[in-house]
């Protein structure tokens, strides 16, 4: 190695490891059912094992993937009732986070959002499904942050990667042409200062989704 070159540390190839096989996941390039043997996993990196344990351990915190007893490390499944589930909560606590954010919102608070969803927008260009749905959670996730309520933003923590693992699905059967727009429009009820008619329109916009049903 030489001196201007940098070692690699674990951290950053299982990082790697991590993100490329969640992106892999939430694109569905590995199906619900799919084996994910370390030695494969570490071969196609070209990397040691402990890198590809350590990515496989988020991932399972996540709930992207899950042990199975001879089978090792399989991607999991999704089911209908989960997805429900989610967003009802999702319904209750997204209205609060919306409602105690907006009487602190700046103009630079709405260009930041609007920022957002450009780079979403630049997603879509790209057919860039991992990107697009990030930059989703990205926008949303900015209420939950700005709530000042850490229950309810370790809840969100808790349900993101299932909530992009759903959009992602959903994305597929829907088109993305009006994502933007309809974004567009949550910054513009936010600026009414109205907070009964911001929670609705965010509900509503969460409920377009709930129409989507997993094959």
């Amino acid at each position: 190695m030489s001196n201007n070159q940098q070692p690699i540390h674990y951290n950053s190839i299982s990082e790697l490891v991590y993100m490329t096989i969640k992106k892999e996941i939430l694109e569905i390039q590995l199906p619900p059912g799919t084996r994910l043997p370390v030695l494969e996993i570490a071969k196609r990196f070209q990397v040691s094992q402990a890198p590809v344990r350590e990515a496989l351990e988020r991932l399972k915190q996540e709930g992207l993937i899950i042990g199975k007893q001879n089978k090792g490390s399989v991607v999991s499944n999704i089911t209908s009732k989960e997805v429900k589930d989610i967003f009802v909560l999702r319904e209750m606590i997204e209205g609060f986070a919306v409602r105690e954010s907006m009487p602190h919102l700046k103009e630079s608070d709405f260009d930041h959002l609007k920022d957002i969803i450009q780079l979403m927008d630049q997603a879509i260009q790209r057919n860039d499904v991992f990107k697009m749905v990030e930059h989703d959670m990205e926008f949303h996730g900015f209420f939950y942050e700005r709530c000042n309520n850490h229950a309810v933003l370790e809840l969100w923590d808790n349900m993101k990667t299932k909530v992009m693992r759903f959009m992602a699905i959903s994305n597929k059967h829907r088109s993305t042409d009006k994502l933007v727009e309809g974004h567009l429009a949550l910054i513009d009820v936010l600026k009414t200062g109205d907070t009964e008619k911001a929670e609705k329109t965010f509900i509503d916009h969460m409920k377009s989704y709930k129409l989507i049903h997993l094959e």
